[in-house]
């Protein structure tokens, strides 16, 4: 459905975007994710059509619609955009907003295809409101509805759940999944958050200064990230040094553990590796302790900070079930679980 080839994107030769190369298949949702001013927005503008590129293409159904001196008008792209804001007429009644784009149709078909998305996105009954008559999520869900009432090859999501509080996003991100599956659009959503990106998402691009770093599903950019920036961007953890031995085993604050011999590391060379908060076992029972610096209740767990009682005291995150209810200071027993370490080379290099 889309594909971008080395796309930048720049704003009075600043490039804001660099060299982008990305496919969306039909009926896939994808996410691209990464921290404020990241570039994320202009990838999705340039799709739009709102944004000349400065190098590279991008073509819709394999046909060219932006190049460096090209440009289909967005109202010929068959691409629909849901707003942060949502963009709602104040004067229009919902009925009227989500029928505003259907002009071929005839008022039967009008009403019809109103109904049908009404009924899909859970607002049965509201025809006759208006958007200030709304809550913010109803207001989503109408800007949703307005945005699939023409049917178009590919929707396009600017932070949608930006303004709304934290337990109404990861409730509407995964209804918003859901309808856009039951309808097959195709879907790209930009978002700093995560847990949006993962409750969303079939496929996922991390943006940093610009530049998409790795574009995969959840589990590979959890497990297996592209770089230390990836890393820690996506979920918790802290990084830890270690020296590399020549039996291809890791020398650490956490002791000696064993790493792929695939991984081209030299004996001798510094590396650091990736600890999760799921790869440290809260275990009584064990002799290695940690004491609780931090503590941060979760509901069914609690997100400890630990500093493993080792010569070196290493800091790192545990993740255990809230009936484990351990205060500050308080020694607790710990395992390790790092049969798939994460280890990059120590070079500072965080892009």
């Amino acid at each position: 459905m889309l594909t971008l080839n080395n796309v930048s994107v720049a704003y009075q030769k600043i490039e804001a975007v660099q060299d982008v190369s990305f496919e969306l298949g039909v009926g896939q949702i994808g996410c691209l994710l990464g921290p404020s001013g990241c570039g994320k927005t202009s990838v999705l503008r340039a799709i739009a059509g709102f944004e000349m590129l400065s190098a590279g293409q991008i073509y819709l159904r394999d046909k060219l619609v932006s190049a460096k001196n090209s440009l289909v008008e967005p109202e010929k792209r068959r691409i629909a955009v849901v707003f942060q804001d949502y963009a709602l007429f104040p004067h229009l009644t919902v009925a009227q907003n989500i029928a505003f784009g259907l002009h071929t149709q005839t008022n039967s078909q009008k009403l019809e295809r109103v109904t049908e998305l009404l009924i899909l996105v859970g607002l049965p009954g509201y025809n006759r409101r208006y958007p200030h008559a709304l809550s913010g999520g109803q207001q989503q869900r109408v800007a949703l509805a307005r945005a699939l009432a023409a049917k178009p090859d590919l929707l396009l999501l600017d932070e949608p759940f930006s303004s709304l509080d934290t337990e109404l996003r990861d409730e509407l991100a995964k209804e918003l999944r859901s309808i856009l599956k039951h309808e097959k659009t195709t879907a790209l959503m930009v978002t700093h958050d995560q847990n949006e990106a993962f409750a969303m998402a079939d496929v996922i691009g991390v943006i940093n200064k610009g530049r998409l770093l790795q574009w995969t599903d959840a589990y590979t950019l959890y497990h297996r990230p592209i770089n230390r920036f990836v890393a820690k961007f996506i979920g918790d953890g802290v990084f830890l040094s270690a020296t590399v031995d020549n039996d291809n085993k890791l020398n650490s604050a956490l002791g000696v553990f064993s790493i792929n011999s695939a991984s081209g590391f030299k004996s001798g060379e510094k590396v650091v590796f990736l600890v999760r908060p799921d790869d440290i076992i809260h275990d009584d029972e064990s002799k290695t302790l940690a004491k609780v610096l931090n503590r941060a209740f979760q509901g069914s767990h609690i997100l400890y900070q630990l500093e493993v009682q080792h010569v070196g005291r290493a800091k790192v995150l545990c993740l255990a079930l809230s009936h484990h209810d351990h205060q500050l200071n308080e020694l607790i027993g710990i395992r390790f679980d790092l049969e798939h370490l994460i280890v990059f080379a120590d070079n500072g290099d965080y892009s």
